[in-house]
Order: structure tokens, then sequence, then C-alpha cells
């Protein structure tokens, strides 16, 4: 299923999967802009669906590029709309999440879902530096209430130093099955996939579903090691770009939770 959902990004081609042929059309020349206006209008089945110039939006596999919220609907037509002389599909996260969700995810939702909870089994926040002081108390300052409110939530996570595997407690496992469960949707599901790639953590996917925290403190939380580095040494431009593209993703797929409701 990782050749499928990938992490919603430029992979590379498979001809039999659809996800990848998206993937692999975004590599090709931009294609220039042939529109006027991007707008919201009625879909087929109650939704809402993105046209251009009155005509729907068709994903790569023909279906209307439409969801069932008016005002994520609203900002999917934002991203055609702010598009200049080339539509740049890197700078359009809610279309691809979206493509990805109607064109793959409908189709193989099981696999997705267990594609997802396999994360579970090394989940960012069950491992912890052993130095210096200053990591490790950063790190518990801002991991432990979200495994606390696992916990609380029947998934008690073991927790190791560096990087050597632990394995977790299968009523653990079972637990996050359970509330991972009420995030049944395609798009809820890709949505789910995102955050938890991006940030290294199902339970804070999770707990930014349920909303157990506010979006820029999980994000925060996701890059506690990085942030620390950076305090210490210093950042670069380039990586500052790469964090900066994740986090327009992120916040996609924040979108997306928080207008799919359970």
């Amino acid at each position: 299923m990782r050749d499928i959902l990938g992490d919603l990004d430029l992979g590379d081609a498979k001809p039999s999967d659809p996800v990848r042929e998206i993937q692999a059309g975004m590599k090709k020349a931009l294609p220039k802009r042939f529109y006027k206006q991007a707008a919201v209008l009625p879909g087929n089945d109650s939704g809402f669906v993105v046209a251009l110039d009155g005509k729907p939006v068709r994903t790569p596999s023909g279906q209307e590029l439409g969801v069932s919220d008016a005002g994520l609907a609203a900002a999917l037509a934002a991203e055609w709309e702010a598009q200049t002389d080339r539509i740049d599909p890197a700078t359009m996260p809610l279309t691809r999440m979206i493509n990805t969700a109607i064109d793959a995810v409908a189709t193989a939702q099981e696999e997705v879902f267990e594609e997802i909870l396999r994360f579970a089994g090394s989940d960012l926040l069950c491992y912890r530096a052993a130095a210096p002081d200053a990591l490790v108390a950063r790190e518990a300052e801002l991991w432990d209430p979200y495994l606390d409110w696992a916990a609380s939530m029947g998934a008690r996570m073991l927790l190791a130093e560096g990087i050597v595997h632990v394995e977790q407690p299968p009523e653990a496992i079972r637990a996050i099955a359970v509330l991972l469960r009420r995030y049944a949707t395609p798009l809820q599901l890709t949505a789910l996939h995102a955050v938890t790639v991006l940030t290294g953590s199902l339970i804070l996917a999770l707990a930014l579903a349920e909303g157990q925290g506010e979006p820029s403190e999980i994000w925060d939380a996701a890059h506690v090691d990085e942030d620390f580095n950076i305090a210490q040494w210093g950042g670069d431009a380039e990586a500052a770009a790469r964090r900066a593209k994740r986090l327009t993703d992120f916040q996609a797929a924040t979108l997306i939770l928080s207008t799919v409701k359970v």
C-alpha cells in the first residue's frame, strides 16, 4: 500500500497504479493555465465540485473533483484560482489529496487502513533521546501529553531510547485501531495517512483528528529533535524550504480532517 499512497508526493510511476499515474503526471512539463476563473458548483451527488470557466474539473480517472463540504470545496477552488501562467500540482496539496482519495483510496480502504495502522508499531513518540538532558526534557514536555491521551483511550505505549525497535503491546495496537476506525471515508484516510507520514506519528495524527491539540502544537511536537538541532547548530535554506512544503501539506490535511467529520 506504500506504493499506492507513498507520501502523496512525486514518485516513480507504475502504469497499473492510478495514484502513481497521477504522481508521474506531476513530473511532466507544467501545463499552461487555460481558464479564466475557478469556482464551486453543485455536484451530481449533493456535494460541490470545482469548475473552470463553468466546466467541472475531473480527476485523472475521469471523475468529478468534488467534496461534500462547501468550505473545503472553496479552498480547493482557491488552489486552482491561485495558479498563474502554469498549473503546478506541487502547490496544490488539497487537489493532490482529493484526487488520491477519489481515484485510489476509495477502492482500497481496508488496505489503506492497514497501512496507516502499521505506523503505530514504530511511532515517533515512543523513541526517546538518551541525551542531552535538555532534549530529553523537551521530548517529554511535548510528547508525554499525547501519550497520556493515547493511554486514556486504552493505547498504553512502551518507550525506548534511541532507535532500537520496541514491540508494542497488542492491546495498545487494538485500541489505536478502534480509534482509527472512526475515520472511515476515503478522504479522511488520505488525510490521516498524510499527517502520519509528515509527523512520523500515528498518535499525533489521531490527536489532531480528535482535537486533542492545536495544529501548530502538534506540528511542533513532530519537530522537537529538528528544532533542538537548529537551535544548537543553525539551519539551512534548503532544509527550511522542504519543511515549509511539508507544512503546507500538513495544513491541507488538517483542513480536510476539520471539515470531514466522523
